[in-house]
């Protein structure tokens, strides 16, 4: 494309590299180096099978989205997919509750953000670091699409050496070849009430905190649409989530379980990685950890920013959101969803300090099952789409593995984990909130399309 679009045309600006390193660091969030430390207070060792199981899920899941994405790379992604394959009403659904999840995402990374800054700067209060980091973040995804994917490359450079340098010190640690080290060996696997201490509930209640720490691995297939050749960055991308999963989650916390007995306390207070890297004796551990998690947060911020925006100019384009978001400028950005994805995180924030702690806990509440929701959109349009292709004597050039099956085995295990939830007691008021939500935007955009179809019908009858 070229440097002037039309007003709905998005520019292929993100090079090969940016979307490698998206793919990469998409699933690398604060909820890896701090908020894995609850799930192996809860679990134990044994958190190393929530862990497997979450990520097995996500890769089959990224499986079946790249074979439908590869066939039609679209910004809409699952959305526009779930459109075709289940009805307007799916799509219409699935892409305004993708769109609400970021949008919360915005105000919770920047916060975080802004309490790891005034902790270093406390005479600037927390919520002028948030403003500035949501503006500054605003800016540069209002730009060119290329400088977002400048951002998140070198946001994302630095995730991943800080996630290899941890997995190298702890391997050295682990044969005693790091000096200072007051761990070493891999006897904390078993030798603190065994491997499964609290039993296989306390596994699977960490199953389900940790599924949403891979939330935004689904991001390369909305990314891939604004780079030359989608279709191969996305296969690309797909083919190594194994080993991304395998290496920045499965052997990284298998280092911390394996190093540090499961119920120190300190997992849970300051984090996994900090705990390990000061009993390796690592000087300034924590300063290290704050400035790998201040990068994490505000690359998630930036992800999030551009996500929100992408999708509410794909449901602009299918006359889903108001019209002005599928409005693009000279540089291809959809400058309108950026603006409007950002004043809803700002009213998210003005809600958290104006309204009651219950309403904002409520808001947070219901965007607690979404990833599970979209995981279940995506198997089902998968299914459904899989069936039209091979009807149709289409080839499908990128496929889902031993389908049908896999595929309903999915299906089966999403609601299988929906319906824990529901009986679960700390985890019920998010499947309750995020129900009624979702209640809430199927039935507008049942009122849309209805609308939709009396607007058609009364052009036929005036013509």
């Amino acid at each position: 494309m070229s440097g002037t679009q039309s007003s709905n045309d998005l520019e292929q600006g993100l090079k090969p590299r940016h979307v490698t390193m998206l793919s990469i660091a998409g699933v690398i969030g604060a909820g890896l180096f701090v908020g894995s430390g609850h799930a192996i207070a809860e679990a134990g060792p044994a958190v190393l099978l929530a862990y497997a199981a979450a990520g097995t899920l996500v890769v089959l899941v990224m499986r079946m989205l790249a074979e439908m994405a590869v066939a039609s790379p679209d910004t809409g992604s699952f959305s526009t997919y779930a459109d075709r394959a289940i009805g307007h009403w799916a799509g219409f659904t699935i892409g305004w509750l993708y769109w609400w999840f970021w949008v919360l995402v915005i105000p919770l990374e920047a916060n975080a953000a802004a309490t790891i800054l005034n902790a270093w700067f406390p005479g600037v209060a927390i919520w002028v670091f948030t403003l500035f980091i949501t503006l500054l973040l605003t800016a540069t995804n209002l730009f060119s699409v290329k400088h977002y994917g400048e951002f998140e490359f070198w946001f994302a450079l630095v995730k991943v050496v800080a996630i290899i340098g941890f997995v190298i010190l702890g391997i050295l640690a682990i044969f005693g070849f790091l000096p200072n080290s007051q761990v070493s060996g891999v006897s904390h696997l078993f030798d603190t009430q065994g491997f499964m201490p609290n039993g296989m509930g306390a596994v699977l209640a960490a199953m389900l905190t940790t599924m949403f720490s891979f939330m935004g691995t689904e991001i390369v297939t909305i990314a891939a649409a604004e780079s030359k050749n989608p279709g191969q960055q996305i296969s690309k991308a797909t083919n190594s989530v194994i080993w991304r999963i395998g290496l920045f989650y499965l052997l990284s916390i298998f280092l911390v379980v394996a190093l540090v007995p499961w119920n120190d306390p300190g997992l849970a207070q300051v984090g996994s990685y900090q705990t390990v890297l000061d009993r390796m004796g690592i000087p300034n551990a924590k300063l290290i950890v704050d400035l790998v998690v201040l990068i994490a947060v505000t690359s998630c911020l930036n992800s999030a920013l551009y996500t929100a925006s992408r999708m509410l100019f794909s449901l602009g384009k299918r006359g889903d959101a108001p019209a002005v978001a599928k409005r693009t400028n000279r540089a291809g950005t959809p400058y309108w969803a950026v603006i409007l994805s950002t004043a809803a995180a700002f009213l998210a924030v003005f809600a958290n300090y104006v309204a009651p702690a219950a309403v904002f806990q409520f808001l947070l509440a219901s965007s607690g099952a979404i990833a599970l929701l979209v995981y279940l959109v995506i198997a089902v349009s998968q299914l459904r789409m899989r069936h039209k292709r091979m009807a149709a004597g289409e080839t499908i050039a990128y496929r889902m593995w031993l389908f049908p099956g896999l595929t309903y085995a999915v299906i089966v295990f999403i609601v299988g984990v929906l319906t824990i939830m529901l009986f679960q007691p700390e985890h019920r008021v998010e499947i309750i909130a995020t129900g009624l939500l979702s209640a809430l935007v199927v039935a507008t955009g049942l009122l849309v399309a209805r609308r939709r179809q009396q607007q058609r019908l009364g052009a036929l009858v005036l013509s």
